[in-house]
């Protein structure tokens, strides 16, 4: 007997799609991400998890490519609830295809032949219930791009959202106005990469347009949500000074307050000819935000080796109000989401 391919075998995991339009002779226009594909019938869109099925789009359902219970400092949020865990669940698929993606094996399903997982069917409920069992605090949607799966992962915050937990998007940011009033009603906290802040790079590397992240921070700050923001930093891709001075000088422009995270890259996937990043690079990134007047910077992935860059200081007395190594919180001294010194308050999600 003939085994199904996995693109056979997730077609079967889908249900219609709430983001999109019907357009004229079966035609759809899909607006889960900034690409808004115009899909014909019979035809899939940029992430190729979302496709025209006679004037219907179906759109991932009823599973999860990767499931996790880990650290929320990991994805990562340093202003949610410090300390605790986020049960992570993944679909499959992505608006983009970076080379050096971590996640590839669950982002690139469909896109190469080396990536893919089996989906593991589940439901909303059975996913709250192991994180009830794991005395998780959050409920995160990552490891492939959420914004794609939007539909799955309102059914499963809706439940989650009910029970007490915190929820997250970990996203590329490849966001539309529609989309985002469609999760806001249901979502905490949003991370979002801000991977480089060259056009060319992002239409020629990662498949996407930079303005359209640019657009997707600014208005995730508007609305609300808690956002954090991660810039991996490549050796010869993205770590000049002035690049990530003009990433800093721009998150600034929306709010000080934001948290900046340079993290270090380790070759994976299709780039492994940059050097993985030293932690000298990573203090430097973080010496230029905090030059350009972000408040909250922090710099990730080499625990130990990056001074105090992995903990959350005051800005106005500069005591270490959370000591960090790695994902592990040494210390936590806030006082009602304030310092203990000078009570200047430190922003988050910290209750």
């Amino acid at each position: 007997m003939a085994t199904d391919t996995l693109e056979q075998t997730l077609a079967r995991y889908t249900h219609e799609g709430s983001l999109y339009e019907r357009l004229p002779d079966r035609a759809v226009r899909c607006v889960a991400c900034g690409h808004r594909c115009l899909i014909r019938e019979g035809k899939r869109g940029v992430c190729l998890v979302r496709f025209n099925e006679g004037g219907v789009l179906k759109v991932p359902h009823g599973y999860v490519g990767v499931l996790q219970c880990d650290p929320i400092e990991k994805k990562p949020f340093f202003h949610i609830l410090p300390g605790t865990d986020a049960l992570s669940f993944g679909m499959l698929g992505c608006d983009f295809h970076c080379s050096y993606c971590q996640n590839f094996i669950t982002s690139q399903a469909l896109r190469d032949p080396i990536a893919g997982v089996p989906p593991q069917i589940t439901t909303p409920e059975q996913l709250v219930q192991l994180a009830e069992k794991h005395h998780a605090s959050t409920v995160a949607s990552t490891y492939n791009e959420p914004l794609i799966t939007s539909e799955w992962a309102v059914e499963v915050f809706t439940v989650a959202r009910a029970r007490g937990f915190k929820t997250a998007y970990i996203s590329n940011g490849n966001g539309t106005e529609e989309v985002l009033q469609y999760i806001r009603p249901w979502l905490d906290g949003y991370k979002i990469d801000l991977k480089s802040y060259n056009p060319q790079h992002y239409r020629a590397e990662l498949g996407g347009q930079l303005d359209t992240v640019l657009w997707t921070i600014r208005r995730v700050h508007e609305l609300g949500l808690w956002l954090e923001i991660v810039t991996l930093v490549i050796p010869g891709f993205n770590d000049s000074d002035e690049e990530l001075r003009q990433i800093a000088e721009f998150l600034v422009g929306i709010s000080p307050d934001i948290p900046w995270h340079v993290t270090a890259f380790h070759k994976d996937y299709k780039m492994t000819d940059p050097a993985n990043t030293s932690p000298e690079t990573l203090i430097r990134a973080a010496q230029i935000g905090i030059a350009a007047g972000l408040r909250y910077v922090y710099a990730g992935n080499l625990p130990g080796l990056v001074g105090t860059f992995e903990h959350t200081l005051c800005p106005s007395c500069r005591t270490a109000v959370i000591e960090r190594r790695g994902y592990t919180i040494l210390a936590n001294r806030l006082v009602n989401g304030a310092c203990p010194q000078c009570r200047t308050a430190i922003p988050g999600r910290w209750n």
